[in-house]
């Protein structure tokens, strides 16, 4: 009698557990209906730099989607659900956990609109092949020297006043690593915030985090790893491993956090690809978090993201929030090429806009868990020139974001040639202070072009020889149709005045050929 009620139990037990795999629960979004009867008041809720930077910008202090969510919607959802992880003022949606018959119950109530599943994952940006290197200088040296680094330093400009968030999935030993002591000694980590368990304790888990603010910040034995040392920072962790369906919840509420304590820039290395969604729905409109990243931006913060690491998978393009219009995609640069790394993904945006807008060192030195570690992966390219844009606002604060946005662009190694692999090329500082200069070189031919029986032919002129012994030996070549997107683009190493002889007869449908070499570039416009 004992054996058979123990094989009963072990029945009942086993039923149990395929209960509850097939009752497994989801994250989702609920969208509500409204915010009737709500208020707050935006001087006691947002840091005096995001009421400044909302004047600035005319953003409505009182903005309907800034309002706090109803706690009456709330409460009556959290009966239902097994958790509600995050009440999204900009959506008016709560993030929640709960499986598909506690889903069918939040249906049913009157107040909510709609429910959106969430079922992809966040794809890291750094292609996680750190290794440690204890001779680094002359590395160091170049990934912020090949942005101009040495210039902003020259004219005193390190980021100073800018705020910065950061928004990844750790910062273990910023608060012990001597590459971060500068920031530590003057108070500039002004807040933290783990929104994947609730604490101000983001010291913990993945190096990302840590990697990246070096990128931006980080001074290490003498040696300046990032643009802008004296930035101050805003620290959130929102990735988790073991919770990965609610990291977009807790990137959204991250987002919103930078924006109440006064942001001017986010930095985010996020990436949600083929998991969820598909290439033609990269048109910066239909991926939750670049919706959420465009909120951001209308309200003056410039988010600079990474264009992501699929170049050489098979997803290849970039990925959300990378696609939304007003925030600056950036781009892989392989230091030993001088051109696209291969992992950088390529743009463009479903709808054909341009992405990445700018491109940085893919490969760098940043801070370890002992030392210094080597690393690789658009996550780094991102800070780079986060870091970059901290010091063009602290040359120009006046600049809204989208001013900023479109000026670094213009400051570029390529501009105004794009692709997409590069986009404008790498930010230059010395076009902040010899813009002159700069406007001279992208008018001065460094080269002869024409179309001889459907060949073009590119050759060197007089500067040829001058400019190759700089060690400038990079041809770009891209082909235009009428509305402006590019069918075909290239990269030619040169080594002679022969520079290039190509066919172009199989390009029947271009408008414009593209040439950039050396700061100039150069445009044929065919009549069809």
């Amino acid at each position: 009698m004992l054996k058979g009620k123990n094989i009963q139990f072990t029945f009942l037990f086993v039923l149990m557990l395929i209960s509850n795999t097939l009752i497994s629960q989801d994250a989702y979004w609920v969208y509500l209906s409204d915010k009737e009867g709500v208020s707050f008041d935006p001087y006691s809720f947002f840091d005096p730099k995001a009421i400044n930077r909302r004047l600035k910008h005319q953003f409505d202090l009182n903005h309907p989607e800034d309002l706090p969510v109803r706690t009456d919607y709330i409460n009556s959802v959290s009966g239902l659900v097994d958790t509600v992880i995050y009440a999204s003022r900009w959506f008016n949606a709560l993030g929640v956990w709960a499986d598909e018959y506690q889903i069918e119950e939040v249906k049913k109530l009157s107040f909510v609109l709609e429910i959106e599943k969430i079922e992809s994952t966040a794809l890291p940006t750094s292609a996680n092949s750190a290794n440690s290197d204890p001779e680094p200088d002359p590395f160091v040296e170049s990934q912020t020297s090949h942005l101009g680094g040495d210039v902003f330093r020259d004219h005193g400009v390190n980021g100073k006043g800018v705020r910065i968030a950061i928004l990844d999935a750790g910062f273990p030993g910023v608060n012990t690593h001597e590459m971060f002591e500068h920031i530590r000694e003057d108070g500039r980590i002004l807040k933290t915030w783990d929104f994947t368990s609730g604490n101000q304790n983001v010291y913990l888990a993945n190096q990302h985090g840590a990697n990246v603010l070096s990128c931006i910040a980080g001074f290490y034995n003498g040696q300046y790893y990032g643009l802008a040392p004296e930035a101050e920072f805003l620290l959130a962790r929102t990735e988790v491993r073991n919770e990965p369906f609610s990291e977009e919840i807790y990137w959204e509420a991250a987002m919103e956090w930078a924006d109440q304590n006064g942001a001017d820039i986010i930095n985010s290395s996020l990436g949600y690809t083929h998991q969820r969604y598909f290439p033609e729905q990269m048109d910066g409109r239909t991926a939750f978090v670049s919706r959420a990243a465009v909120k951001a931006a209308r309200r003056g913060i410039l988010v600079v993201n990474a264009a992501g690491n699929e170049g050489d998978g098979s997803w290849k393009r970039i990925g959300a929030p990378a696609d939304a219009d007003s925030i600056l995609t950036v781009g892989g640069i392989n230091p030993n090429t001088g051109y696209h790394t291969s992992f950088s993904s390529y743009g463009p945006t479903s709808d054909f806009r341009l992405k990445p807008n700018v491109s940085a060192f893919g490969h760098v030195m940043a801070a370890g868990k002992g030392d210094v570690d080597k690393t690789q992966g658009t996550s780094f390219s991102s800070p780079l020139v986060a870091g970059f844009a901290a010091c063009v606002k602290q040359l120009s604060p006046g600049l809204t974001n989208m001013q900023l946005l479109n000026i670094i662009q213009e400051s570029a190694s390529l501009f105004p040639y794009f692709d997409y692999a590069h986009g404008y090329g790498i930010p230059q500082a010395n076009f902040f202070f010899e813009k002159e200069k700069t406007d001279s070189l992208r008018t001065t031919p460094t080269f002869d072009a024409k179309i001889v029986d459907y060949e073009l032919v590119v050759e060197g002129n007089e500067l040829f020889d001058k400019i190759l012994e700089s060690g400038n030996d990079l041809l770009y070549l891209n082909f235009e149709k009428k509305n402006g997107v590019l069918t075909d683009y290239f990269v030619f190493k040169v080594a002679d005045r022969n520079m290039l002889r190509k066919d172009i007869s199989f390009f029947p449908e271009i408008k414009k050929l593209n040439i950039h070499f050396a700061g100039y570039t150069k445009t044929i416009e065919f009549n069809q």
